[in-house]
């Protein structure tokens, strides 16, 4: 009786170890349909990005507002409707390659002062214009279009741009205020401080996106001006007075 009663609770055992077993497996088809669904999206992620990399490369040739959608989807080698199932019109192309490119140079800009705090502010001025100089460098389609288009003829990739500089302005503002120097420092004060620095580092900017690559020594006098630029404005901040109007 024993015997059997252990037979019959190893069976049950078997069953139900089996069911859960079978509960647990996934249906070949459905693998197939996530599997689709992924190649889908990989594929519209990919038609997406390739319509912003056209654009760059247009931009790079002539002004954003000259540049037609026909000619983007036909270089991007999709017909022009189905641009729409990835942007609502060319100027939101405009602006998310402005919010592309700042996102990028702030998080790098970022980690360039991360420990402003600790060090002394000139050189980490000096350290932020190198990251901007190398980012500059490395992506200069991107650079020359938000140069060109930051006073260009559409409105919607004007504001972009001056929505992400003051963005960087305010990100500056902050970090300056953990200087000791400047921590009694107002609020509108230090977003002056800001303004002034993004400012300087653009201009060096512009002007290194059209210098030729080959002509290291303009580079560098660039680079050697602009930092002096940036420590004369630190040392201006030094001697100034926040009460004073």
């Amino acid at each position: 009786m024993h015997r059997r009663t252990l037979t019959c609770v190893s069976r049950t055992s078997k069953h139900h170890s089996s069911g859960t077993r079978s509960t647990r497996r996934v249906s070949p088809s459905v693998e197939r349909l996530d599997d689709s669904t992924r190649t889908r999206a990989e594929q519209k992620s990919r038609t997406r990005q390739a319509l912003l990399d056209q654009t760059l490369e247009l931009v790079g040739e002539r002004s954003f507002s000259s540049i037609s959608l026909r000619e983007v989807t036909k270089r991007a080698g999709i017909v022009p409707t189905a641009f729409y199932r990835h942007f609502a019109s060319m100027e939101e192309v405009g602006v998310t390659l402005v919010e592309d490119s700042m996102r990028t140079l702030r998080r790098m800009l970022r980690d360039g002062r991360r420990d402003l705090a600790a060090r002394a502010a000139v050189p980490t001025a000096k350290e932020s214009l190198a990251v901007l100089v190398r980012q500059a460098r490395a992506n200069e389609a991107q650079f020359r279009f938000l140069v060109r288009e930051q006073y260009g003829g559409i409105s919607e990739v004007r504001r972009a741009i001056d929505t992400e500089l003051k963005l960087f302005s305010r990100e500056l503002a902050i970090d300056l205020s953990r200087i000791p120097e400047l921590a009694n420092w107002p609020a509108d004060d230090l977003e002056v401080a800001g303004d002034l620095i993004v400012t300087v580092m653009l201009h060096a900017v512009a002007e290194l996106v059209e210098l030729d690559r080959r002509n290291t020594h303009e580079e560098d006098e660039l680079i050697r001006r602009t930092e002096k630029q940036l420590v004369i404005a630190f040392l201006g901040m030094g001697r100034w007075q926040p009460s004073q109007e």
